[in-house]
């Protein structure tokens, strides 16, 4: 599943056309094809939050071990909102390749990897209050699954490939790309500690679950004790929670309930800092502008 997009760029594998799920896909991949691992020698995989729980449990590793061995960073836009990709070796093949046999951790492949040959695009329109899941069709010249002989529907096709399940536990969050890449100059660039906080609720879930479990998280927002057991217990209920505390970081939503008086102290403090990182954006974009027409 690709980072949801509006643009689809110049020269690329990916397929122009939208597709939906009744669409006719005519796509094999398997161990006897001539390509066979031809994708994972030239990877380009970007992850989401439910790959990293479950292909760090996969590995019997924390997630702060499995980010530290296993991806690398970049920056998913121009504010700095930070990704992150699976490392490969120095001729671009996967770690997780397992030599002729396949991937190694096939059954907690990443979301990018079960959708293959497909990209997910999640699409919103201007005033509409719920995302378009849509797909384009990504061909590479290595690829010859697509001369196999068997067709089958997109959404067969995703079930076959088990994508529900991290569908269902990244929605939320491409939710929250999506509506900070919208709502553009009115949130305003996010401070570094804010780009650190959703860099850790996103990826780094242990560490979060440490976060939230704390004295100091624990005297400032009024959880039940039982919602504090299940988070300390399931890494799916602790994402779900981060998608929700993410929302009141990022765009000051009511999300998670505070102690008396907690939140409304909280905004009147923060007013002014808001305020002013709205101008600054507003500011650094029309600088931008005009700079673009000057050239």
């Amino acid at each position: 599943m690709s980072i949801p997009t509006f643009d689809i760029p110049f020269k690329s594998a990916v397929s122009p056309e939208v597709l939906d799920g009744d669409t006719k896909l005519n796509f094999r991949c398997h161990k006897g094809i001539a390509c066979f691992n031809a994708c994972c020698k030239q990877a380009d995989v970007t992850l989401a939050p439910y790959d990293v729980i479950r292909l760090k449990r996969r590995l019997g590793l924390s997630s702060s071990e499995f980010l530290a061995q296993y991806t690398v960073p970049f920056q998913m836009d121009a504010d700095g909102t930070p990704g992150i990709k699976l490392k490969t070796d120095d001729n671009g093949t996967c770690l997780q390749l397992d030599g002729d046999s396949g991937c190694g951790v096939y059954a907690d492949r990443p979301t990018v990897c079960r959708y293959y040959p497909l990209a997910f695009l999640a699409l919103r329109e201007k005033g509409a209050t719920a995302a378009t899941e849509q797909f384009t069709l990504v061909r590479e010249a290595h690829c010859k699954g697509h001369d196999e002989p068997r067709a089958s529907s997109i959404d067969d096709y995703r079930a076959e490939q088990q994508v529900q399940a991290f569908d269902e536990h990244n929605r939320e969050w491409y939710q929250l790309i999506l509506k900070k890449r919208s709502a553009g100059p009115t949130v305003g660039k996010p401070p570094a500690t804010s780009l650190q906080l959703f860099f850790m609720a996103s990826y780094d879930i242990d560490r979060f679950r440490r976060f939230v479990l704390s004295d100091n998280f624990r005297g400032t927002y009024q959880l039940t004790d039982d919602s504090y057991a299940e988070l300390e217990r399931s890494d799916e209920a602790l994402l779900r929670f981060a998608y929700r505390f993410l929302r009141q970081v990022l765009f000051g939503e009511h999300t998670v309930q505070e102690a008396a008086d907690a939140w409304e102290k909280r905004v009147a403090r923060r007013k002014a800092v808001w305020d002013a990182r709205r101008e600054l954006e507003l500011a650094r974009r029309a600088k931008a502008e005009d700079d673009k027409y000057r050239r």
